[in-house]
């Protein structure tokens, strides 16, 4: 199949930690993400990411808030993909727990893990940056790569920075990778993860040399990979139609998204990425193709 022919993954990453202050239009009940998830998934969305109402549950409590929202969606769309995030346990194992306890009642085929440390912040009063330590040891690799296996759900990787790509191609040259991996490089726009104010943010670049320098480091390896930006808007850069050129897939969606110009949907954000797919002439992944090109251990 050529890169033209490759069916583009849009993943929707429909709220994340985006409050409603941030952004007015961020789902954060269970009955708003059901409803922004089915829209998602009825234009076109192959994938949607979610955080729940609140990342500090953990365990039980965070999977019950879960399936408050995701029944309905299944009640709707039993063939959907998605996968919840991390919990804020201090643990690795706490932090991923819950998603057992989901997929006893809807199906989970991935699982959210970032394979790396990163630096975390916004500018302080003097304009230098303030933040946290977002900290990922090679054991959290070991343990989220085994419980990955042990419930055959795809690894869904974020990569914040180069050395966490660097980490996932020794896993994958050494055949340990769990099936159904994907690499999501996260690009670093002005305003980063979290900020309001531009000056402080992570990564690489969103840039044609940015992407081609993690290409470089993806020739030779099997892995699908898509691009986002986090704290800018990636169809304003020049990665998001450069991917599509190279065989890459989207990741877009109110929890990467912000600009201090507008607040946007998910749903015009959905339309303006599946208009860039039109114009590269890449047709939308449906979700037998998104599970065969991922890999997905619990594909059809």
């Amino acid at each position: 199949m050529s890169r033209k022919d490759t069916p583009v993954i849009i993943e929707a990453a429909i709220n994340g930690m985006t409050s409603k202050e941030k952004n007015p239009n961020a789902p954060r009940t269970p009955e708003e993400i059901s409803t922004e998830a089915l829209l998602c998934l009825e234009l076109g969305a192959t994938i949607i990411h979610v955080h729940n109402s609140d990342i500090e549950l953990t365990g039980r409590e965070a999977a019950d808030d879960y399936l408050a929202a995701w029944r309905p969606v299944f009640a709707e769309r039993p063939d959907a993909l998605w996968y919840p995030t991390l919990t804020g346990a201090p643990d690795m194992l706490g932090r991923i727990e819950h998603y057992a306890m989901v997929a006893e009642e809807v199906p989970v085929q991935m699982c959210a893990f970032d394979p790396g440390s990163t630096n975390i912040g916004e500018p302080g009063p003097d304009g230098l940056p303030t933040g946290w330590v977002y900290g990922v040891s090679y054991e959290d690799c070991r343990t989220a790569f085994e419980f990955c296996d042990r419930h055959r759900m795809g690894p869904a990787l974020g990569i914040y920075e180069p050395n966490s790509l660097r980490t996932t191609l020794v896993w994958e040259r050494a055949g340990k990778l769990p099936a159904g991996a994907m690499a999501k490089l996260y690009f670093g726009g002005d305003y980063g993860l979290t900020a309001m104010e531009p000056g402080v943010s992570f990564g690489l670049e969103p840039t044609e040399y940015g992407l081609l320098a993690y290409l470089d480091m993806l020739e030779g390896s099997d892995l699908p990979w898509s691009v986002s930006v986090w704290g800018g808007d990636l169809m304003q850069t020049p990665i998001a139609r450069l991917a599509l050129e190279r065989g890459g897939h989207l990741h877009i969606g109110l929890e990467e998204f912000y600009s201090p110009e507008r607040s946007p949907t998910n749903e015009e954000l959905m339309r303006e990425a599946i208009a860039l797919c039109d114009a590269v002439g890449r047709p939308l992944a449906s979700t037998p193709e998104a599970e065969k090109l991922l890999g997905l251990p619990q594909g059809g």
